[in-house]
């Protein structure tokens, strides 16, 4: 007579099987977030940043670029007429100096 018995599974070879299968699940699970998250954002501006895949986004207008000219000129402008001030009162001050007004230099007279 035949017997229909069912035999248990062995848990051992389950879990051997399971094992790599929640493996491989859980490794597209976080690289599902890495890649959807903020951290693959960051790589993709990375990315982008490095093979140029942005465009010209951060040229600047005419009109700003016009502006930005102006501005550097009146710097420039303010800078020249510092130097030239700076000279005159270095000047000023070596002719004050010669004419021995002023004292050579340094902590004479005991200030403290």
């Amino acid at each position: 007579m035949l017997q229909s018995e069912m035999i248990p599974p062995d848990p051992n070879l389950l879990i051997s099987q399971m094992v790599p299968v929640m493996g491989i699940l859980s490794g597209i699970l976080i690289s599902g977030f890495v890649v959807l998250g903020p951290v693959g954002r960051a790589i993709g501006d990375v990315v982008r940043h490095l093979f140029g895949a942005g465009g010209k986004k951060t040229a600047l207008p005419p009109e700003e670029l016009d502006a930005m000219h102006a501005r550097f000129d009146a710097i420039q402008h303010q800078l020249t007429e510092i130097a030239e001030r700076q000279d005159f009162a270095e000047r000023m001050l070596a002719q004050t100096r010669e004419r021995g007004a002023l004292p050579a230099g340094g902590r004479e007279g005991g200030h403290g």
